[in-house]
């Protein structure tokens, strides 16, 4: 059995970001207590069935994680050490925000077994904070990430990039600052319009403005040559980070290999015994208490879990590999899901993607080159069967 990535959502905020459409709600009071049982409930339903499978990262997401009680997370981490089989480099890895409500947890979450923490900058700016809604100062952020340098051994940080009125002189500014404060791990990542966000009611009024396509694809270079010079090498489309620093959680997605979601509206695929064949997606339900009461009376709060059938485990597998700078292999892509990685291709698609220089096909791997991971969102719906 591979190893198996758990991933563990916390789904509240102080606040929600105008941008964001994770699976995220704001309350009054958030019920630590109860949350933290459901937590370890669903945790221990889940892995009786998959047994002690070896466990390769945790990974706490949300929301806003670094809002839950530091006990709730030693807990867990306790819990999930137990339950499966850690591997001896385990990463387990923490989502915070720079306010000083979650800068004071940060020694006690090192304590409770979290050794890489992912911090939410999103801008070193104060005025393009305030429009990305964000509840902290760009002296915050900056404060945060040395206090975090000084405790974690391995650290990222998020920045969001082609923001309204953004260009090229003034994100290389922004992305040098960053990268002198940057220790082994950037998430960089181009603002999109999501669709249910208020930017996307402000988007369609005309009050946010993205830059145009040319502008774009020159900060997307612009980014990824200024992190290169740092020695921070993209190894995903948004990601970067020094040899050896690549986020092991996120590399099991974009691998297409086993990973188990626990918490409201948290996804997960799992080959229930090794086999392509067995491949499940499962889905627990995004409403917080409805989800907490579930679990409660049943175990687990579940909403589905299908039979991933050979085409959309093809597909998959091609959509997050082609995120890779490393690409798709060949005899990987066939033990994962069962299909030739010939047959999951378009081949004139394919072909026009190979001749235009998006692709290269090298060595029984199919990975985008620079010109082509620009354009993998347009390229991607077309070329995959």
């Amino acid at each position: 059995m591979q190893p198996l990535a758990l991933y563990v959502h916390w789904p509240f905020c102080l606040q929600k970001c105008p941008y964001c459409d994770f699976n995220s709600h704001v309350r009054d009071a958030i019920p630590q207590a109860r949350f933290a049982t459901a937590l370890r409930q669903e945790l221990a339903w889940e892995a009786r069935r998959l047994g002690r499978r070896p466990l390769a990262s945790i990974f706490f997401g949300g929301g806003t994680p670094s809002l839950m009680a530091p006990e709730t997370v030693a807990a867990l981490v306790a819990d999930a050490t137990a339950l499966f089989e850690p591997q001896r480099d385990l990463e387990i890895t923490l989502e915070a925000n720079p306010t000083s409500v979650e800068l004071g947890r940060l020694a006690a979450f090192s304590e409770a077994g979290v050794n890489r923490l992912s911090l939410g900058v999103q801008a070193l700016d104060d005025a393009s904070l305030l429009r990305l809604g964000r509840g902290h100062s760009a002296a915050e952020a900056v404060s945060a990430l040395e206090a975090a340098r000084r405790i974690f051994p391995r650290l990222s940080f998020d920045m969001i990039y082609a923001r309204p009125g953004q260009d090229l002189a003034g994100w290389r500014h922004e992305l040098g600052t960053a990268l002198e404060l940057a220790a082994d791990h950037l998430s960089l990542y181009q603002l999109t319009i999501e669709p249910g966000t208020a930017y996307e009611a402000l988007h369609r009024s005309g009050q946010v403005v993205l830059p145009d396509e040319a502008v774009s694809a020159a900060l997307y270079d612009a980014t990824a040559e200024a992190a290169a010079e740092h020695g921070l090498h993209a190894y995903e489309i948004s990601n970067y980070a020094r040899p050896g620093a690549e986020s092991r959680h996120n590399l099991a997605y974009w691998r297409y290999g086993d990973y188990a979601g626990v918490g409201p509206g948290a996804h997960g695929r799992l080959r229930l015994d090794g086999t392509p064949s067995s491949l499940v997606a499962t889905r627990r339900h995004r409403a917080p208490e409805v989800w907490a009461e579930r679990v409660e009376r049943q175990g687990h709060g579940s909403t589905a879990e299908e039979r991933v059938g050979p085409e959309d485990r093809a597909r998959e597998a091609l959509l997050m590999g082609l995120r890779l700078t490393e690409g798709v292999g060949e005899a990987e892509f066939l033990a994962g899901t069962g299909v030739p990685l010939g047959e999951a291709t378009d081949p004139a698609i394919l072909s026009a993607c190979l001749e235009e220089g998006y692709l290269t096909w090298c060595g029984g791997r199919l990975a985008a080159t620079q010109d082509g991971r620009r354009r993998l969102d347009a390229m991607l719906p077309r070329l995959v069967v």
